[in-house]
Order: structure tokens, then C-alpha cells, then sequence
């Protein structure tokens, strides 16, 4: 009896010492060189007890928030809600590549030069904490988020469910905080991007919560242009101009024009001929479908008897196998530049991704250390960079669209500002189905007006690329300047 009892009161106190852990918050201080000027901030570690509206606390929601010292007044000091996508992604990637105090070391990589393996973590003189401070979110599923007790998974996971999470998150955290007098932002990366125009939406009609500008980097918002699924014609259209661009990058076109001028012209072709030869479909004659094989082959440089057999349709995931496979070599999803000797040659796809495969581990290998180490925070759960959130509910339809929600929150709050940054090697999220995708919101001039499009020379994370970092951390300070009136 006395045994039993004596395990009892451990599993107890196993129990309580968990929800302290949970329930706790870790403080540490430190500093940023940024443009030659030192930031000192505050960094907020630990978890949000996420109540739902009966009071209960859902889920544990792991967050890092990152505040400047020394400022006098909150309601004149930005802040910036910062997730990735997946879904089921954490937020390390923004925030140990592009957004952070610190980042992971990478060099001016492309097809001869990957990243480097090692996860050495320097100061991040790119960092956004000269014009905002950051709260970096892990929905449930992913970081070491969490639902509480018996709790069930799946009530996070979906569009719906994940849009009022996130939202529920940042309005309790913002009254927890006494920030609502401040200018707020939001940062989304891929999927994030989707979160991000739901969140936006959602938190103005639940809470009348609103924003002063959305960063939004490699967008996911309609997703028809990104599923390639039978039937579906838009991400072969919208995938060509980077097929064309990463031929010439390749080296298996070599083009008589400039390469802008090139994939200019691929993005003519696309919209043009290629989009009405495929919906006019079986009514093209054999002499004219082989005629367009052989042009579709000029641009993206792979044989026009492998597009007249593939009923002029090449989809990305075997675009990457057949583009260097003279070589055996892959080519990168996230990253066309990147690439990999093929580990299976007999197949017709591409079965690796160079672009994820030779990143991840540096990111996550980096933030365990960083946040054990640097935020000093008491943690021995497993950490997800990338959590099983299956099954996922992308809505009702069999293609989620999320332009409508970001339209309607550009009509009720007009002075919002919105960044669209791109990268040209991005075999994932296609610059070209993003710029689809928002010729299609029917928006008025004034609106458009307030939407500015970006295009780096990267791919899906083209902030690993330090010279694009910069670049992107330039034109996300002058979308800060509008989005505050200055």
C-alpha cells in the first residue's frame, strides 16, 4: 500500500511539475547588430494556455516573443505575428532563416554550392527587429505545441479549425500583453500565407482586430493552381515560366535573348497558346499537338516526344526527374537549383527533394540548440520542424481559395498593406500562380494599389540566400513605412 501510494503522489508530481513547465514563461535579454546599430530586446519563451470559451484551457501553444528594450510607449511600437505553414510547420524556418535575432549560417548557394551542414548561428544583421517586435507562433502539431489533457488533436487541424486557433491565440496574447494599442502585422510563409488571410479575416470579424500589413511570402492562396490533380489545367500553366526559367539556369537552354526577356516570353506563351491548346484538348489535331510539343520543349527544355506523350502536361514532380536526367540528377522542389544524384533512377519522378532534404536538418539541429541554450528554456520534448497534422481539412471544395477572405478584409480595412514576395526557382508555391491567383480577386485600383509584388533570385525560402535576404528585408521595412503612414 505504501508503494502504491508513494507512486501516486510521483505521477502527481510528474503531473504538476509538466504544467508548471507548460505554464511557464522563460525571460532572457539580448542584443542584435542590425545595419551597424544595436537592438536590445527582451525574448519571452514558453507557452499560452489557449482557452476556448467555456473558460477551459484547449491547448498549449508554444510561442518566442522578441520586444525592444527602452520603449516608452507600446501604442507607437509595431508588432509583427509571425508562423510558417506546411501545414504542421513550426516557425523556425522564418525565424532561424530571415526573421530572428540569429540565423543559421548559409552562403550564396545554387546548382554547384549547397548550404552548408554545419548549424552555426550568427547574428542576423537582416533582423526585423529594428521596426517591429515579433511573436513567432506554433500552431498544435507542430514546435512543441500541444493540445491539454484529453483533449483531441484533430479539434486544431483544418483550415477552419486552424484559422479561429491561430486568431484565438493572437487576440489572447495581445490583451495578456496590453498590445492592442499597437500597430500590428503578420508574417506568413507558404501555407502560413493561407493561415494569414483567414487570420486577418477572422480577427477582424471576430474581435474587430485590425492590421496595418500582411507580409506574405511564397503564397499558397488558390490552391487549383498549385494541386496537380487530373483534370486540373492551371498548374501546368502556371508552373511553365519556372520551368523555363530553371532551363536556362540549367544550362539546357541557352536563349538568344536575355533571361528575363526569355521567361517573359514563356509567361505569354503560358497564358496564350499553351492555356487554349489545353482546353481545346482532344480537338487538337495530331499535327498540332506535336507542333506545340516542340514549342513547349523551346522553353522548358525537356523533348517534345516525352510532351506529345504526356499530353503536352509535364507535372513538377517529374519536370524535376527529366530536366537533368542525362546526368541523374534531381532537381529541388522548394529550390530548382539545388540538386541531387537520384537515389532511384528507375523511376519516372522525382523521389527526393535536394532543396528540403540538405536545409531541415541545419534549421532544426539549430533552433533545439538556440532555444535549450541561448533562451534558456527548460525542455526535453521531442520538437516537430514539420508535425504529422494528418488529416487536414482544406475546406469543402476540392481546392482551397483563400482570396476571397484577404478581398473582403482589403474592402472593410482599405489601408492595409500587403507584400508578396516570390522567388523565381520556386517549384512549390510558383511566383506565377501567385500573380494568377490576385489578377483574379476583382479588386479596385485603390486596393491593388495597396498590394506590391517581390521577386528574389531564390527559391520557396529564398531568404537562405543571403543576398536576397537582404533585399527582402528592404522591401519589407518599406511596406512597413506605408503600412504606418510614414
Amino acid at each position: 500500500m505504501k508503494k502504491i501510494l508513494t507512486t501516486c503522489i510521483a505521477l502527481i508530481m510528474f503531473t504538476l511539475s509538466y504544467a508548471q513547465d507548460t505554464n511557464k514563461v522563460v525571460k532572457t535579454t539580448g542584443h542584435v547588430s542590425i545595419n551597424g546599430k544595436t537592438v536590445n530586446y527582451d525574448a519571452n519563451t514558453g507557452f499560452l494556455a489557449l482557452q476556448g470559451k467555456d473558460g477551459k484551457a484547449k491547448a498549449n501553444i508554444f510561442y518566442i516573443a522578441y520586444t525592444k528594450n527602452d520603449v516608452s510607449d507600446t501604442r507607437k511600437r509595431p508588432i509583427t505575428f509571425v508562423f510558417n505553414g506546411g501545414p504542421g510547420s513550426s516557425s523556425a524556418w522564418l525565424h532561424m532563416g530571415a526573421i530572428g535575432p540569429m540565423k543559421v549560417s548559409t552562403t550564396e548557394y545554387g546548382k554547384a554550392e549547397l548550404p552548408p551542414k554545419t548549424y552555426t548561428l550568427i547574428n542576423n544583421d537582416q533582423c526585423w527587429l529594428d521596426i517591429t517586435d515579433l511573436v513567432f507562433i506554433d500552431p498544435v502539431g507542430c514546435g512543441f505545441s500541444k493540445p491539454i489533457g484529453e483533449e483531441k488533436a484533430d479539434q486544431f487541424y483544418g483550415y477552419e479549425n486552424d484559422i479561429k486557433t491561430t486568431g484565438d491565440f493572437i487576440n489572447q496574447w495581445t490583451s495578456e500583453n496590453k498590445r492592442w494599442g499597437s500597430p500590428k502585422f503578420l508574417a506568413g510563409e507558404s501555407y502560413g500565407t493561407t493561415r494569414a488571410c483567414g487570420v486577418v479575416n477572422y480577427l477582424m470579424e471576430e474581435y474587430s482586430m485590425y492590421f496595418n500589413g500582411i507580409s506574405l511570402i511564397s503564397c499558397a492562396l488558390d490552391f487549383e493552381t498549385l494541386r496537380e490533380y487530373e483534370g486540373n489545367l492551371l498548374p501546368y500553366i502556371c508552373n511553365l515560366p519556372v520551368y523555363a526559367e530553371l532551363a536556362v539556369y540549367h544550362e539546357i537552354i541557352t536563349p538568344e535573348k536575355t533571361t528575363d526577356e526569355f521567361v517573359e516570353d514563356a509567361e505569354e506563351f503560358a497564358i496564350g497558346e499553351y492555356a487554349q491548346a489545353l482546353l481545346r484538348g482532344d480537338m487538337l489535331s495530331v499535327n498540332e499537338k506535336y507542333a506545340l510539343a516542340k514549342k513547349i520543349e523551346s522553353f522548358i527544355g525537356i523533348n517534345a516526344d516525352i510532351i506529345f506523350d504526356h499530353d503536352l502536361k509535364i507535372p513538377s514532380w517529374q519536370y524535376r526527374k527529366l530536366l537533368l536526367d542525362k546526368q541523374n540528377l534531381l532537381i529541388g522542389r522548394y529550390d530548382g537549383r539545388l540538386t541531387m544524384f537520384d537515389p532511384t533512377n528507375n523511376r519516372d519522378y522525382a523521389s527526393e527533394d535536394p532543396s528540403y532534404t540538405e536545409i531541415a536538418g541545419v534549421v532544426g539541429t539549430a533552433f533545439n540548440d538556440y532555444v535549450r541554450n541561448e533562451l534558456q528554456y527548460p525542455i526535453s520534448d521531442k520538437f516537430y520542424l514539420i508535425g504529422d497534422v494528418r488529416p487536414w481539412k482544406y475546406g469543402d471544395g476540392k481546392y482551397l481559395n483563400v482570396t476571397p477572405e484577404l478581398r473582403n478584409a482589403m474592402f472593410v480595412n482599405p489601408n492595409m498593406e500587403i507584400l508578396v514576395a516570390n522567388g523565381r526557382y520556386d517549384l512549390a508555391t510558383s511566383y506565377f500562380g501567385t500573380i494568377f491567383a490576385f489578377n483574379h480577386m476583382n479588386l479596385p485600383a485603390v486596393l491593388r494599389n495597396r498590394i506590391t509584388f517581390t521577386y528574389y533570385n531564390g527559391g520557396h525560402m529564398m531568404y537562405l540566400v543571403p543576398s536576397e535576404l537582404k533585399k527582402l528585408k528592404e522591401d519589407v521595412t518599406k511596406m512597413y513605412n506605408r503600412g504606418l503612414g510614414m
